[in-house]
């Protein structure tokens, strides 16, 4: 993994914790419908589609990694379906390039989708100081790219979804605020309760030098915006998915390699009155493995089937590998496969 990617998902994880609950955010206005205006097939099962979206005012990427017998589809053949949500810089290719999604044989009678995501989209339509408008990320995602998948390319309706750091946090805001979506929902390292933590959500997008009230508004003000995304205050709506949590402690752990240096700093992630422990080399994994913790608690009192895997680690892919393997048998379990 590159240093960018590295310092980029820190500081992204601290900001990732992206509705149906009154009242949510405004959704985009969209006046012209998403279409694909370029098709290129990149390396065997690999599909790349260019979406001109209105929801986000631009094009946008969507990587396939399309099952056997694919191209010889007939008008109503339908896969089952894995969305794999990546972190805060928004690659599309990050889950071919870095974890080999296309070498793993269990993916081959799969379609997975691999959606790109604006740099610090965060999963949800911003708020926009209630003006709404782009980026509507979820708007993307829910509503142009999956009815364009089950149009046309093969995409059925029974799905699952994971993601890493940023991308977790969406796997569970969108079961949550679309219940019935997704059959199961994995989190590596997902940033899944903000409001437990919103002074993180401000540092970071400070340090980043992006307006953090534009996302949900003021956890105070406009409380209820940010509730209406976050997967605590949406436990009850979880009840009908397989959900499972992972996370590390922010301590080095197994996978990662002798003398990590420890995340960069960021003004105004640490609370005084709660400061971390003096072993901790990735706070944005402490935090991020609280919130996991505290949402796994909340989803257990509220009656969902949820697994855990808690660890010492840090926020690094190698852990997010790792949980994709360990949890793809669950995943496309509820898929039938």
């Amino acid at each position: 993994m590159s240093d960018r990617r590295r310092v980029v998902l820190v500081l992204l994880a601290l900001v990732s914790a992206a509705g149906l609950l009154a009242p949510a955010a405004p959704r985009a206005h969209v006046r012209e419908s998403a279409r694909v205006v370029d098709e290129e097939r990149t390396d065997g099962r690999i599909v790349d589609l260019t979406v001109r979206s209105p929801a986000l005012g631009r094009d946008a990427r969507v990587r396939l990694l399309t099952p056997d017998g694919w191209e010889r589809r007939g008008r109503h053949d339908r896969w089952p379906v894995l969305y794999l949500f990546i972190g805060g810089d928004g690659d599309h290719e990050t889950w071919t390039r870095e974890y080999r999604v296309h070498r793993k044989p269990s993916l081959r009678d799969t379609l997975v989708v691999m959606p790109e995501m604006p740099l610090y989209g965060f999963y949800s339509d911003w708020w926009n100081h209630g003006d709404g408008g782009p980026p509507a990320v979820e708007g993307f995602h829910l509503r142009e790219v999956l009815p364009l998948l089950e149009r046309d390319y093969g995409a059925g309706t029974r799905r699952a979804a994971a993601g890493e750091s940023q991308g977790g946090f969406g796997a569970l805001s969108y079961a949550a605020r679309h219940p019935g979506l997704f059959r199961s929902v994995a989190s590596y390292s997902g940033f899944v309760h903000p409001l437990q933590h919103p002074h993180a959500v401000r540092a970071g997008m400070t340090h980043l030098g992006l307006d953090w009230r534009a996302l949900w508004g003021d956890p105070v003000a406009q409380r209820a915006i940010w509730q209406a995304h976050d997967p605590y205050h949406l436990a009850e709506r979880l009840r009908g998915t397989r959900v499972h949590l992972a996370a590390g402690d922010g301590r080095a752990g197994a996978l990662d390699p002798p003398g990590t240096a420890p995340d960069p700093a960021v003004p105004g992630l640490e609370d005084p009155g709660d400061p971390f422990p003096a072993d901790v080399i990735s706070p944005t994994e402490t935090l991020m493995g609280e919130e996991s913790r505290t949402v796994a608690q909340r989803l257990e009192r509220a009656g969902a089937r949820v697994s855990t895997h808690f660890y010492a680690g840090t926020h690094s892919p190698p852990y997010w590998w790792r949980e994709l393997d360990r949890t793809l048998p669950m995943l496309l379990g509820t898929l039938g496969r």
